[in-house]
């Protein structure tokens, strides 16, 4: 999904995970159960990515796996390792999505981010990536206690970008998140792959 039409666009805006970063959970856990099927069963019951969002709204991450380990005894060891071992559930870059941000760098044009990403995560993963030194204000949602797509978030982030959100393009692998800032007068494409967003970038005039 690409919206806006031809109308100016004075900044750029990206999620982070899924868009510029791969995650996935099973990332790391395949590293530590090797039976295929109990693999799945412990991604669908013990750490999942529903149980794993109470982290990116704000959930202190020490009192999420006091309970887990405490629900689910027999995994204390993994939940731990959720905690200690979380970068490597993000294996790597999306393929193509740093070089349009240098390119964009390149012309000058201002970039911000808002991610959904809990907060001691993030202070993990943000010294990883000198690529984030292009960027703006980095609206983080485990820091600010509310999550995309709720409309808050997205308010937070045009008041802290200093651009209104009719000149902003924000870019989002998630429907939702896509939906809610269109609903809020954002210019928005709904990432798919680098490809098409050079494209839509390209139409743009912004690379």
């Amino acid at each position: 999904m690409a919206g806006g039409g031809t109308s100016r666009i004075d900044a750029v805006v990206f999620d982070v995970g899924r868009v510029i970063v791969q995650w996935e959970l099973r990332a790391l856990f395949a590293k530590l159960i090797d039976d295929p099927a109990e693999l799945d069963r412990f991604l669908a019951e013990v750490v999942t990515e529903q149980w794993h969002f109470q982290c990116d709204a704000g959930r202190p991450l020490a009192e999420m796996v006091r309970e887990r380990q405490a629900q689910f005894p027999q995994h204390a060891a993994l939940i731990d390792a959720y905690a200690r071992r979380f970068l490597e559930t993000i294996p790597g870059p999306v393929p193509g999505t740093a070089a349009l941000i240098e390119r964009l760098a390149a012309r000058g044009v201002p970039l911000f981010a808002i991610t959904n990403f809990g907060a001691e995560f993030w202070d993990m993963f943000r010294p990883t990536q000198p690529l984030f030194d292009l960027f703006g204000a980095i609206v983080v949602s485990g820091r600010e206690k509310v999550m995309k797509p709720d409309p808050a978030i997205f308010a937070l982030a045009a008041e802290r970008f200093g651009h209104a959100p009719r000149a902003m393009l924000f870019i989002d692998d998630n429907q939702a998140n896509v939906e809610a800032a269109a609903a809020l007068g954002w210019q928005v494409h709904h990432f798919r792959d680098a490809e098409t967003l050079e494209r839509d970038l390209a139409g743009r005039g912004l690379i």
